[in-house]
């Protein structure tokens, strides 16, 4: 079995060929070692393998397979990190990587501003099991200030919030984090590996929901997390190995396939993005527009200090509340609706009624997340056609 170096090169390289294994046979796309399970030549050979495993050696596809080890090859050297452990969904890389760290007793400090299935996992799951948790206002150092303390195990936060898209200073709150002895763990996945800086600025952990822009056209679920290699060995891989949360050799596979035009589409699809914010920043049906590379974004600066571009979302807001964004939902003909994100395709989505349905009203609205709020998933497709799509849809609303 060959690797490939990627000593020296640069992202877009990195995402086609770090951490290449080729068999014999010399193949030229990665292959897929479609098995749970492998053969010991001999029963001391297992025993030594069970004892310690070596680089390229295998014990259960819940533990690690050739294939997924490549994708976790690559992503670790495209995001800077030691070592990944990939997940069989972003979800289960957030559970999976605050569970393996926390116990009963610890404290966790969050933003507020988080994904709904991350607002479970922090409020409903580690708290049923004693870990205290408090939420803060992420785009405020006073608050991260006031919350942390000696003692404090860990803090969380999305980078870029979904989805009101607030933009975390990662290097501020790491100063914070770090000072009182707890990690910094990110959620990563409006940034993407394209525009992240997160390890540079001060990020220990690195989650991405490999669903979204890795994969990119709506194929399969997969989630990774990212970190220095004794985090991921000696406290990821014994709690996710155990519990099954691990990804498919085939899901592995098909976003291998995705990295290789990872940087090409994210680019084009921010590019879009910020094509189509500034076209729709004043329109008489729109109460805002929300996108991190408008310069009236309360974070506008953050994020092209920490980003170097502006990402692949953004979010309108609708003056004529829940009817007036169904109208326009229904109008659309480019866009489709659906609760991804970051696909070749563009998808709009109401927060309010589906990803954010189940908080309540006074959460929402702490959150910005309003009855007329569209979060729009900018694609590949032409941004002169997106463009017309959307404004005709506004006229219908």
């Amino acid at each position: 079995m060959s690797g490939a170096s990627d000593g020296g090169w640069r992202p877009r390289t990195v995402a086609v060929h770090a951490g290449a294994r080729r068999s014999q046979y010399g193949e030229v796309a990665e292959p897929i070692w479609l098995t749970q399970g492998f053969v010991y030549p001999s029963a001391e050979a297992a025993e030594a393998r069970f004892l310690q495993a070596g680089d390229d050696e295998f014990i259960y596809a819940r533990y690690g397979n050739p294939t997924t080890a490549v994708f976790e090859s690559r992503i670790a050297a495209l995001e800077g990190c030691e070592d990944g452990f990939a997940t069989a969904s972003g979800m289960a890389a957030v559970s999976g990587a605050l569970m393996a760290m926390l116990r009963a007793g610890d404290h966790v400090v969050a933003s507020r501003a988080l994904f709904g299935s991350c607002l479970y996992v922090l409020e409903e799951v580690l708290v049923r099991f004693g870990v205290k948790v408090d939420f803060v206002d992420g785009t405020d150092p006073d608050a991260w200030r006031a919350a942390i303390r000696a003692g404090t195990k860990a803090v969380f936060l999305e980078s870029v919030s979904n989805p009101a898209l607030e933009v975390i200073d990662i290097a501020a709150v790491a100063a914070l984090a770090h000072e009182a002895g707890a990690l910094v763990v990110v959620d990563n996945v409006f940034a993407t590996p394209v525009f992240s800086r997160a390890v540079e600025l001060g990020a220990d952990v690195i989650i991405y929901s490999a669903t979204k822009h890795i994969d990119g056209q709506g194929r399969c679920l997969g989630g990774v997390i990212l970190g220095s290699r004794e985090f991921i060995r000696g406290t990821v891989e014994p709690y996710m190995k155990h519990t099954g949360g691990a990804m498919s050799p085939f899901n592995a596979w098909v976003l291998l396939g995705g990295l290789t035009t990872l940087d090409l589409r994210v680019r084009a699809q921010a590019a879009t993005a910020q094509q189509l914010a500034e076209a729709l920043q004043c329109h008489e049906k729109l109460s805002r527009v929300i996108f991190p590379g408008l310069p009236d974004h309360p974070q506008h600066a953050i994020a092209r200090a920490q980003m170097g571009g502006p990402g692949t979302m953004l979010a309108i807001d609708l003056k004529g509340g829940k009817d007036a964004a169904f109208r326009f939902l229904n109008a659309l003909q480019i866009a489709i609706i659906s609760n991804n994100l970051g696909d070749a395709r563009s998808i709009a989505t109401h927060p309010a009624t589906t990803t954010h349905q189940r908080l309540p009203d006074a959460s929402k609205a702490a959150l910005g997340i309003t009855p007329g709020l569209i979060r729009l998933s900018v694609g590949l497709e032409d941004s002169a056609d997106l463009l017309a799509d959307i404004l005709s849809a506004l006229d219908a609303a």
